[in-house]
């Protein structure tokens, strides 16, 4: 089995192909505290009954690169395959600095690619909600990095006195008879009219039409205020971008 790990700020997911198909997903902490150890305990318990002959990682937490990189081949013995911008996946970055583009991003980008769909804007509604602009090139434009969802919930409470902490809930209104509701409406809708206007003003830079598609925890939330319908909701997204980078990269070395 392939496990595909996409190392984000807030959560690590891991997930688990057999062949095609997407078999399993656990999440843990993204902790920088962790000792390598703990997370090898974590990978032995997590993994006991299945047997991983490949692994991909996708990481954004330079804390977490070594610590994960060499878990997983002191567990599983094998060597995984890291992404950056150096390897080959499906896309060419034509970012300026292509460096400096997120290792999800590259995912989200390959995962368009494969699907081969055109020019594509993938929506991650994460610890921060990022555009990842595929245009009918296949190349990676870059795009739009802003705040997450959650992230600006908790930057409303910690900045003020009176605003209370809240839950992520559908929103039930735009105007909002009590302060929940009044946050939710900011939050969720808020950035629903900023994510149809930003498509717009991307098409517009592109000259071209484009598939949309939303990707991250909060992708099918978000979906049920959008103008601009999307037209994929895959909260898997990175994952499989992850699988097809492996696909194209991997040289199978067991270690034992």
């Amino acid at each position: 089995m392939l496990l595909t790990v996409d190392i984000g700020n807030t959560n690590i997911t891991l997930g688990l192909f057999e062949n095609d198909n997407y078999a399993k997903e656990f999440r843990i902490a993204s902790d920088k505290d962790l000792e390598q150890s703990e997370y090898e305990n974590l990978l032995k318990s997590l993994f006991k009954d299945y047997n991983i002959d490949g692994c991909v990682i996708g990481s954004v937490v330079n804390e977490l690169d070594n610590k994960f990189y060499n878990s997983v081949k002191n567990v599983f013995g094998i060597i995984p395959v890291v992404v950056n911008d150096k390897i080959s996946t499906g896309v060419t970055i034509v970012a300026d600095s292509p460096e400096e583009v997120g290792a999800d991003r590259i995912a989200n980008a390959a995962a368009v690619a494969k699907m081969d769909i055109g020019a594509a804007i993938v929506v991650d509604f994460g610890t921060a909600t990022t555009f990842d602009i595929v245009n009918s090139k296949k190349e990676f434009c870059g795009g739009i990095i802003m705040p997450g969802l959650r992230t600006q919930l908790k930057s409303l409470y910690s900045s003020t006195s009176k605003l209370p902490e809240i839950d992520m809930d559908f929103s039930p209104c735009a105007v909002a008879q009590n302060t929940k509701d009044a946050i939710l409406a900011g939050v969720i809708r808020g950035n629903a009219c900023m994510v149809d206007g930003l498509v717009e003003q991307c098409e517009k830079e592109l000259g071209e039409r484009v598939k949309l598609i939303a990707t991250g925890g909060y992708s099918g939330l978000m979906a049920n205020y959008m103008k601009r319908k999307f037209d994929f909701v895959n909260p898997a997204l990175t994952l499989e971008g992850l699988k097809y980078i492996y696909e194209l990269n991997h040289i199978r070395q067991k270690i034992f």
